[in-house]
């Protein structure tokens, strides 16, 4: 089930993201985000834009969420996208049934341009927001620097309306 996030899922959206944070280069974040610290990005992100969770008997097993792409106001008509997925529960669809879910609710809102960053490489990320309908058009290269290592960043964009 998808349903809105609500700020007593952020126990459970911390220990998905978290895994990535100490795991991958997916993202940038180097420290484990503690569940005050998630809550208050689910209250903050809720205030203008959405953020879903996908619950499964109670347990939620993945999210999504937009946040703005850039501060100044002509950005106002784009956001940036992200979508995880807990690792017991990946390539089942739930990403795919969220990032939908979320791209239909970007719509209804008005939004003109989704935007998506992948740490490079990152094959299963590009093809998951390519079979969506995004297409690159961005490439950065060794803009973060984590594990050790130099990291390249994409950005795929997919135009809303």
């Amino acid at each position: 089930m998808i349903r809105t996030a609500q700020l007593a899922d952020a126990e459970a959206i911390c220990e998905i993201y978290n895994h990535f944070v100490s795991n991958s280069i997916v993202t940038f974040e180097e420290r484990p985000v503690a569940e005050p610290e998630m809550r208050q990005r689910i209250e903050n992100t809720l205030q203008h834009l959405p953020w879903c969770v996908w619950e499964d008997r109670g347990r939620v097993e993945g999210y999504a969420y937009a946040s703005p792409w850039r501060t100044r106001s002509a950005y106002r008509f784009s956001v940036e996208t992200t979508v995880y997925v807990s690792p017991s529960r990946a390539r089942r669809g739930i990403g795919s049934n969220l990032y939908r879910a979320l791209l239909d609710d970007l719509r209804e809102r008005g939004f003109h341009a989704a935007v998506g960053g992948i740490a490079l490489p990152n094959p299963a990320s590009v093809a998951f927001h390519e079979k969506l309908g995004f297409r690159e058009v961005a490439r950065f290269r060794e803009v973060g620097f984590k594990q050790g290592r130099w990291i390249d960043v994409g950005y795929w964009e997919l135009l809303l309306s």
